[in-house]
């Protein structure tokens, strides 16, 4: 006999209905398994997150769902639940690992209820991946790892306080700065780093920055003195910036030593000083010069003129031959002077430097000496000299110093040939940003009389002659050279044998500071 029909009938199809569109487009996997493992339902979601289709894996122990070890316990985890009563998941929930039907094996977060209906026992298990979840932590993880190893490898010090001025993180570079270990500064204020007055002032420095939002450091950076433990002071650069976390604001610090720095500049300062102080007693003596000594010298000049022209027919040999030397010392003096005068001019009377093409100072050179190279049969070879930052005037008198040097110190029974050329080079690989990073290298060789090297200090000092009386001049002209190179930002060297030849090497910076 058939059952009546009635509406409760209507009503609980309905809410069938219902339940199963809700677990065919829930977004979580919904899977149901008997009390022996076996899987009775499979939802979309959950077919999709295991890499099947539902109907593959319905009818099937849930274990082939699983990664080793579970896949070959998990029967004995039903098992044990059955005879005990205590569930390692079942109204829990934990994150696991899954194994998809490719073989990948995935997290994912695995909460169970058990269901008893009035005939059977199941269990519902709702899946819900995490694998991009796991991924994101693993990256800010990895993220979190860098910047820590960053932070802690750090050369320059860097220290985190919060509002309060309380330190909540020093890494290791600012804790060996400050002669402390990170776990004794770790909670202190932060004025435990300075000296008097700032110590004192500090908590007032904070407030007025809060009150007012005035930076005096904050994301600008100045010079600032810390105190080391043992009570010691030393400068610094600090330079401050100002983050917003989610719940609070905190600030970081970072401090870069300038010791060293400083100590330098200081002696700089000391010896740019005493330089300067020199340069002032150079120029006084090169007044003296150009003045007192020129006076009484002009005299002798004239009155020995005077001898030589009026009175020299009444001389004896022996008193025109006095006159003679006595004129020609006084022709001497008079170009030593003059060199000497040349000598303090190079810095003293200097003019700013501007772009200058070498070898249209060379051309000039050459065509000035064009008697003397005529005259000695003298060849000159040369290669392209590059354009620089100088002083033309210096430059013409460091060629024309060189190349007068090359032709006068020659051999008796050879034509001197001069080689001119020069090569660009860096002071340091890969450095050119601030000037004198690149400097030239002028190359004059000869095939003169050279020297011995053991003397090569002694060539480029004032008044310095090798060679004697034997060869005119006052032995300024390689002091000059030297002078104007250091001034141009390199020196000057030289590599010689007696009887082969020289070879000098100008080192010359292609640019310079403004001055």
């Amino acid at each position: 006999m058939e059952r009546p029909y009635n509406d409760h009938d209507d009503l609980s199809l309905d809410n069938s209905t219902r339940l199963k569109a809700i677990i065919d487009t829930a977004i979580d996997g919904i899977i149901t398994i008997d009390s022996k493992g076996i899987i009775e339902t499979v939802n979309p979601a959950a077919g999709k997150i295991f890499g099947y289709a539902p109907e593959e894996i319905i009818g099937k122990n849930v274990n082939v769902l699983m990664p080793e070890p579970d896949h070959g316990l998990h029967d004995r985890y039903i098992e044990n639940y059955h005879r005990t009563g205590v569930g390692q998941i079942i109204g829990k929930g934990r994150e696991v690992l899954g194994k998809k039907k490719d073989g990948t094996v995935f997290p994912f977060l695995l909460s169970i209820s058990e269901v008893r209906l009035k005939d059977k026992q199941i269990f519902t298990g709702i899946v819900h991946d995490i694998s991009e979840l796991k991924k994101a932590e693993e990256a800010l993880r990895e993220s979190e790892n860098k910047i820590n190893s960053i932070i802690q490898g750090a050369v320059d010090g860097i220290i985190t306080i919060n509002t309060r001025g309380i330190i909540e993180m020093v890494n290791p570079a600012a804790a060996k700065q400050f002669g402390y270990e990170a776990d004794e500064l770790l909670g202190k204020s932060i004025n435990i780093l300075m000296p008097e007055p700032d110590r004192s002032l500090h908590d007032s420095y904070m407030h007025h920055y809060h009150v007012t939002g005035e930076k005096r450091i904050i994301g600008i950076g100045r010079e600032v003195t810390g105190m080391r433990k043992d009570g010691s002071i030393f400068p610094f650069y600090l330079s401050i910036s100002e983050v917003m976390l989610s719940d609070r604001k905190v600030y970081t610090g970072f401090v870069h030593d300038i010791t060293k720095q400083k100590l330098t500049e200081e002696r700089l300062r000391r010896y740019t000083a005493e330089l300067e102080r020199s340069n002032r007693e150079l120029q006084d003596f090169a007044y003296v010069s150009s003045h007192d000594l020129q006076e009484p010298l002009r005299k002798i000049q004239a009155f020995g003129d005077r001898l030589k022209i009026k009175e020299y027919e009444n001389l004896s040999d022996q008193g025109k031959d006095y006159v003679d030397r006595m004129l020609n010392a006084a022709s001497r003096m008079q170009n030593l002077i003059n060199d000497l005068l040349n000598f303090s001019r190079v810095t003293t009377k200097a003019t700013p430097f501007v772009k200058v093409e070498l070898d249209n100072i060379l051309d000039e050179v050459i065509s000035d000496l064009e008697v003397s190279i005529e005259r000695t049969n003298t060849e000159i070879i040369r290669s392209p000299l590059p354009v620089i930052e100088a002083e033309p005037t210096q430059m013409r008198q460091l060629f024309q110093n060189l190349l007068s040097n090359a032709i006068k110190f020659r051999k008796e029974n050879e034509s001197p040939i001069i080689n001119i050329y020069a090569k660009n080079l860096q002071r340091q690989a890969h450095l050119t940003a601030t000037p004198g990073d690149e400097v030239t290298e002028i190359y004059v060789e000869d095939n003169g009389i050279g020297f011995d090297e053991k003397y090569l200090d002694r060539i480029f000092n004032i008044f310095q002659r090798l060679e004697g009386q034997k060869y005119e001049g006052s032995g300024i002209g390689l002091a000059v050279c030297r002078k104007i190179a250091i001034r141009h930002g390199g020196d000057i060297t030289a590599r010689s044998q007696p009887g082969v030849g020289t070879r000098f090497i100008i080192t010359l910076a292609l640019k310079h500071p403004e001055e």
